[in-house]
């Protein structure tokens, strides 16, 4: 927003009409509103925002706008408040008169004329001003709109007069952030904050799954490992989940290395010692083979030591048939002589 020229006429302490040219002040960049109290440095303050808003700061307004009708204006002078303004790249002109309450133009007495406004924007293109709206409810929507903010908003931020700034920054931090939002254009953020949201809930119940499945994982190799893993007392999503789980995996893994190397370890040395059983069980065995061999030699020695005299009988039997033999072919030749002698002895 861009004030370019205000004109007051029995406003505040403006008994007649006031110009501020805007244009001119700001020409050097920064300008400041400076002079004595009651000088009317508010009242230029609350003739901008009467202008957008149609009412002032704060509790200087009354229900009828009496209080801003300037003491020192003439009875037939009516109070008036012109703001030339661009905002959201329009040129507007907005023109607001309070209820006034005049002298009777017959008779005596006095009336009250009702409050009037009017909206105006300037055509670049045709050079000159066409009326938009006379509507009080339509100005102030359009002007609250083009704003972005409301005139307790507006009050807060641009013109903070009197001290309100204080209570702008005592106000909660809900109400500060709904006028911040909107003075700054929050909701692309707040739209970025939801996507961020939701994409956190996603993950969230992603992780609740893999920490699921993880402790899952990490009660089979519990089972496995038995008193070599502790697991931690953690549920799925608590944070911290899977590096508890990995260090507990990591130690039962250290653990079971140690325990593979001592089984290791050992069963080399059962096998050391089974080899050499197996040694000494061939000896023994063989040993029992020649200790039998031994004992089946010494029966049969034993048999024959028993039957050596029948052995020895036989022997001198043989030994006499062997002699005998050498004889039995004389004794044969004798049998024949006899047996022919008794036959020739005979004949």
């Amino acid at each position: 927003m861009r004030l370019h020229r205000l004109d007051i006429t029995a406003f505040g302490p403006f008994g007649g009409t006031q110009s501020v040219d805007f244009d001119a002040l700001s020409a050097a960049g920064l300008f400041l509103l400076h002079g004595p109290t009651g000088a009317g440095k508010t009242s230029v303050l609350d003739a901008v925002c009467y202008a957008l808003y149609g009412s002032v700061p704060g509790a200087r307004q009354s229900a009828q706008g009496a209080t801003l009708r300037s003491d020192h204006a003439a009875a037939g002078t009516r109070t008036q408040v012109t703001l030339d303004v661009s905002v959201a790249g329009r040129r507007l002109e907005i023109t607001r008169l309070p209820p006034w309450e005049r002298p009777k133009k017959r008779g005596t007495g006095t009336t009250v004329d009702k409050a009037q406004t009017w909206l105006r924007e300037y055509d670049a293109t045709a050079g000159a001003w066409k009326d938009l709206s006379r509507s009080h409810q339509e100005i102030g929507e359009e002007i609250a709109q083009l704003l972005g903010m409301s005139r307790e908003q507006f009050c807060q931020v641009v013109l903070l007069p009197q001290g309100e700034f204080a209570r702008f920054l005592r106000a909660d931090a809900e109400a500060r952030g709904k006028l911040l939002g909107r003075l700054f254009d929050t909701q692309r953020f707040a739209d970025v904050e939801r996507r961020l949201a939701d994409r956190r809930r996603v993950t969230e119940a992603q992780v609740r799954e893999g920490d699921a499945a993880l402790l899952a994982d990490a009660h089979r190799m519990q089972q496995a490992a038995g008193d070599a893993m502790e697991l931690p007392a953690l549920a799925p999503g608590d944070p911290g989940l899977a590096e508890a789980v990995l260090s507990a995996a990591a130690v039962a893994r250290s653990t079971a290395r140690e325990q593979a190397t001592v089984a290791h370890c050992r069963l080399t040395a059962a096998e050391t010692a089974r080899a050499a059983a197996a040694r000494t069980l061939d000896d023994v065995r063989e040993r029992a083979r020649l200790q039998r061999r031994f004992a089946e030699a010494r029966q049969r020695a034993e048999r024959l030591d028993e039957r050596a005299g029948a052995h020895r009988a036989a022997q001198e039997r043989m030994e006499r048939g062997r002699k005998a033999e050498t004889v039995a072919p004389a004794l044969a030749l004798r049998e024949a002589a006899d047996a022919e002698h008794r036959r020739a002895t005979a004949a």
